[in-house]
């Protein structure tokens, strides 16, 4: 069985329900002299001034549930930050000469950064090598294609007597 809660839920009135009898109560405080206030059991039913909620009709509440945040524009679509991107790109192109040179140079840069520094050299060797055993290898296939159809060719050309 689980421990009860060290502090209830207690209501606007402070009513909360005892862990052990499950009765409604307030529980006992201290008072600022420091002496303690007694625990005031609460009759079954009794709802106190602070806890009644305000009357709403059906179609208030209704509207209550439906209605927008206080501050809402109908119709109104906040932008997305893709579209301010995109109008930040697709501004007009550097005014004067230095500008579009320092555009240039920020592109160098950034295009050196992406290519960054290889850890391992021998991987582009074994790429390079593998690329171009690839290549002899269909040169060849394509000679044996050839070569077959030279034979073949041949072979029905001559004639057994």
């Amino acid at each position: 069985m689980s421990k009860p809660p060290l502090f209830p839920q207690q209501s606007a009135a402070g009513i909360a329900v005892d862990p052990r009898t499950l009765e409604r109560v307030i529980p006992e405080s201290k008072r600022p002299d420091g002496s303690m206030r007694k625990q005031l059991k609460i009759r079954p039913g009794f709802t106190p001034q602070e806890d009644v909620s305000r009357f709403r009709g059906s179609r208030q509440q209704a509207m209550d549930s439906t209605a927008l945040p206080k501050g809402h524009i109908l119709g109104w679509v906040a932008p997305s930050s893709e579209t301010q991107q995109k109008a930040k790109g697709a501004s007009t192109p550097p005014p004067n000469k230095n500008a579009k040179k320092r555009a240039n140079q920020r592109a160098k840069k950034t295009a050196e950064k992406s290519e960054g520094v290889k850890d391992n050299w021998e991987d582009e060797e074994d790429a390079e090598n593998s690329a171009t055993t690839s290549k002899t290898v269909s040169t060849e296939a394509a000679k044996e294609d050839t070569g077959e159809a030279e034979v073949m060719d041949k072979l029905s050309k001559l004639t057994v007597k």
